[in-house]
C-alpha cells in the first residue's frame, strides 16, 4: 500500500492541499493510498489522518512563533522520529509552512525519503538565502506562480509550475446577486436585505491578526458608516475559524455601542461568498488577497505585526509590496497600508477612492481577469501526478536495489 506523509501548517495550506488529495484518489495506481501527518478539516474530509493538531503550527511572525516554539519543536521532533521509523512514507509532501517543513524535509531527504514541497517560500520577496537550504531539502519544488520556476532553474533545483488551485475553483465571472442571496439565506434575512453597498472585511485567520488589525478594521467600518450616512452600507466579515468568533463578537458589540446604525454581519466561513457578493474589500495581507483578486474585486490591503517582527522583516525585504495582487502584477495596483500607516482614516479614504472611481475599478478587473487566466491550471491533478510519479520512481529504485 503506497504511503504519503504531508504537513499543512495553517488553514490556507489545508485549502491548497485538499484538491491534491481528491485528485490522488482518482489515480488508479494510488488505490489504497495511506495519507497521514498534519492537516485540517478539508484534508481530513479527503481521507487524510491528521496525527497532530494543525493549530499548533498556525502562527505568523517571529515574535508569535517564539511563544509557540516549544510546542512546534516537540511536534517536529515527534513527526520526524515517526516518519523515519514506523511511519516511513514513500514520499513526503510539505504544503507551504516553510519554516517547519524545510527542516522536516532536510532530515527525511538525508534518510533517503523523497521530498516534494508545494508552494514555494517567498524567496523572491525576502530571505533569498533560503534557496541553499531548499536545494538540500527539496527534491522538487511545486510552484504556484509562473515566474518562480526560473529562480529555481538558476539555483539548480527541479521545479514544476502547477498553477494556483484557487484559480480553478473560483469562476472567471462572479455572480454578485446569487452570492448575496446565499448570504441572506445563511443569515436568515430577506433577499433584498443586502441592497446598497456591500463591503467585505477580512481581518485574517489567526488570533494574532485579529488582535492587531481587527480593531482598526472595526474603526474603519464605523468611520465609513458615519461618512456615508446617505447610503446603505453592509459590512460582511467571514469568520475563518470558530475560535475567532468570540474576539470578533466582542469588537462588534463595542462598535455597536458607539455607532448603533452600523450594519456588520459575522458569517461562519463563507469567505468566497462574501468576496463574490462585495463591491469593495478591506483585507489583511495573505492568501485571501489573491482570492479577492480572482473574484475581480477592488481592495485595500492592510497589515500589522509586532514591532520587532516588522523590524526583522524590513531588514530582509526585497519587494516594495506585500500583497499578492501587487506582487503578481509587479506594481501597486491596489493600495497597501502597513504598520503605523494602517489607520482608520487612511483605510476609509482608500475604500472611498474605489467606490467613487468606477473607471479605475473596471481597469483593475480587467487586470485581474488576465491574472486569473495565467494562474488557471489543473493544480490538484498536477501536484497529485508529481506525488504519484515520485512514489513510482521510489518503488522502482527499491525493486532494482
Amino acid at each position: 500500500m503506497p504511503k504519503l506523509a504531508c504537513v499543512a501548517g495553517e488553514p490556507s495550506g489545508d485549502l491548497l492541499a485538499a484538491p491534491v488529495l481528491s485528485a490522488l484518489n482518482q489515480i488508479p495506481d494510488m488505490s489504497g493510498l495511506e495519507v497521514y501527518g498534519v492537516g485540517g478539516p478539508r484534508m481530513q474530509a479527503e481521507g487524510m489522518r491528521s496525527d497532530w493538531p494543525m493549530e499548533t503550527l498556525s502562527v505568523r511572525g517571529y515574535v508569535e512563533a517564539i511563544k509557540q516554539l516549544p510546542a512546534i519543536l516537540k511536534l517536529r521532533k515527534e513527526l520526524i522520529q515517526n516518519l523515519l521509523n514506523e511511519g516511513r512514507p514513500d514520499v513526503y509532501l510539505g504544503i507551504d509552512a516553510p519554516d517547519f517543513n524545510l527542516g522536516v524535509e532536510l532530515e527525511l531527504r538525508k534518510a533517503g525519503i523523497p521530498t516534494l514541497h508545494f508552494v514555494s517560500p517567498s524567496i523572491w520577496a525576502w530571505r533569498a538565502g533560503r534557496i541553499k537550504k531548499i536545494s538540500q531539502a527539496v527534491e522538487r519544488m511545486l510552484c504556484i506562480f509562473p515566474f518562480e520556476t526560473e529562480i529555481y532553474d538558476k539555483a539548480g533545483v527541479a521545479s514544476t509550475y502547477v498553477g494556483h488551485p484557487l484559480a480553478s475553483e473560483i469562476p472567471l465571472e462572479p455572480n454578485i446577486q446569487q452570492a448575496r442571496e446565499k448570504i441572506c439565506h445563511h443569515l436568515k434575512l430577506q433577499k433584498s436585505s443586502l441592497e446598497g453597498l456591500v463591503i467585505a472585511v477580512l481581518p485574517g485567520s489567526r488570533g494574532s491578526e485579529i488582535e492587531l488589525i481587527a480593531p482598526v478594521f472595526f474603526e474603519t467600518m464605523q468611520l465609513l458608516t458615519e461618512r456615508l450616512k446617505g447610503q446603505k452600507l453592509h459590512f460582511l466579515i467571514p469568520v475563518a475559524t470558530p475560535h475567532l468568533r468570540e474576539p470578533l463578537e466582542h469588537l462588534l458589540l463595542k462598535t455597536k455601542n458607539t455607532t448603533p446604525d452600523v450594519q456588520i454581519h459575522l458569517l461562519d466561513g463563507m469567505a468566497d461568498e462574501v468576496l463574490e457578493a462585495s463591491d469593495v474589500v478591506l483585507i489583511a495581507s495573505g492568501t485571501a488577497t489573491l482570492q479577492a483578486a480572482l473574484w475581480k474585486k477592488p481592495m485595500v490591503i492592510s497589515y500589522k505585526v509586532p514591532w520587532l517582527t516588522a523590524q526583522i522583516m524590513k531588514r530582509q525585504g526585497y519587494l516594495p509590496y506585500v500583497g499578492l495582487p501587487n506582487i503578481l502584477c509587479g506594481e501597486f495596483v491596489v493600495p497597501e497600508f502597513l504598520q503605523d500607516d494602517a489607520t482608520p482614516e487612511k483605510l476609509a479614504n482608500a475604500l472611498q477612492e474605489w467606490l467613487e472611481h468606477p473607471v479605475k475599478v473596471a481597469e483593475l478587473k480587467e487586470r485581474f481577469a488576465k491574472m486569473h487566466e495565467t494562474l488557471r491550471r489543473p493544480t490538484g491533478l498536477l501536484v497529485a501526478q508529481a506525488v504519484a510519479q515520485t512514489i513510482a520512481n521510489n518503488r522502482n529504485k527499491q525493486v532494482s536495489a
